[in-house]
């Protein structure tokens, strides 16, 4: 009887005094994807009145003279930067100039197979903007594109035809979520003429019901010249709160500070889903802050390439319970 009471009493004491919620990490102080940042404010314009238009992002107090290019190509119908914008204002904060090509006049033009000559025009206008006095002066020896979803698509076609479209060429290329659904506009046959010396990697979501993996491992498989390129997959982690998901829209970081007005259905969809979270920081920020220090100085580059822990690791729970790490899929597997 003695033991049933005291066995009462400790469910009383649980039931009246919870343990502490597990919780995800905050975003690490330094290293990719960290929060040491080397400007405090972001200048955003607008040019993208058009299909071929774009929004320009470049670095502020204090304003560089220079910074390297980044050029962040959205998913279908994504033509509002606020989607993603806490990863633009990482980005910038961090030094890069960030272009944001709109190339959709809207959800039904034009068509698909138009994206990569609407996204190389909106390149080479903001790169000549930015060659005027007033602007960050861009450096494009190192050019990195950035694509979700359909972005992606149009990013791994500009990767090979860069010299058609007239825009230098992309050294560094991070495919998230990369794909087409059902339709199929824009795509290449083969992926095999990607240059060897491009930094390449994919990643894709467990539990990705728009595009799967299908266009991922598409281009894992035929670009064989690519040695340096990996193919991650991400996966949902519930063992803390808010639970982590594994979906195709795990890239979104909304940040309406960067809201162009434009509020269609994936907008909507953005203001109601979007989360900022480990999967943020220590995957899609983390990999791509250590793909761009690694080809730019040799830097970091186990954090993006190679299997590593620092690669894998999307950090831990408040309890330590490590956060379930990404799956990575190196060339010779």
């Amino acid at each position: 009887m003695v033991q049933f009471f005291f066995f009462l009493a400790l469910l009383l004491n649980a039931h009246l005094f919870p343990l502490d919620p597990i919780t995800q990490p905050l975003q690490p102080e330094s290293g990719p994807g960290g929060t040491d940042y080397l400007h405090q404010n972001v200048i955003f314009q607008d040019f993208a009145s058009q299909a071929d238009g774009y929004w320009l992002f470049e670095p502020d107090d204090p304003k560089p003279d220079s910074a390297h290019v980044v050029v962040f190509v959205h998913g279908y119908g994504g033509y509002n930067p606020m989607i993603y914008g806490k990863w633009i204002k990482h980005l910038v904060r961090k030094g890069n100039i960030v272009i944001y090509p709109r190339y959709q006049l809207n959800m039904l033009s034009p068509h698909p197979d138009k994206f990569s000559e609407n996204v190389s025009k909106a390149v080479r206008d903001a790169l000549s903007n930015l060659g005027e006095a007033e602007h960050v002066r861009p450096i494009v020896s190192e050019l990195t594109f950035v694509g979700h979803s359909y972005g992606g698509v149009v990013s791994a076609d500009l990767a090979i035809n860069f010299k058609s479209h007239e825009i230098p060429q992309p050294k560094a290329v991070m495919l998230c979520s990369p794909g087409t659904g059902r339709l199929n506009g824009g795509r290449l046959e083969s992926y095999a003429e990607m240059p060897d010396s491009l930094h390449l990697l994919i990643l894709t979501n467990d539990n990705d019901w728009v595009v799967g993996d299908e266009f991922a491992l598409k281009v894992f498989k035929e670009a064989t010249s690519v040695k340096q390129r990996n193919l991650l997959r991400q996966f949902a982690d519930e063992h803390g709160e808010p639970p982590l998901a594994a979906d195709h829209n795990q890239s979104y970081s909304l940040d309406t500070l960067f809201d162009s007005g434009v509020h269609n259905y994936t907008a909507k969809r953005a203001l109601r889903i979007s989360t900022e979270d480990a999967v943020d920081y220590n995957g899609y920020w983390k990999l791509l802050d250590a793909v761009l220090d690694c080809r730019r100085y040799g830097t970091n580059c186990h954090y993006a390439y190679g299997g590593t822990p620092e690669q894998k690791s999307l950090g831990y729970w408040s309890d330590g319970t490590p956060i379930r790490p990404l799956e990575v899929t190196l060339p010779d597997e």
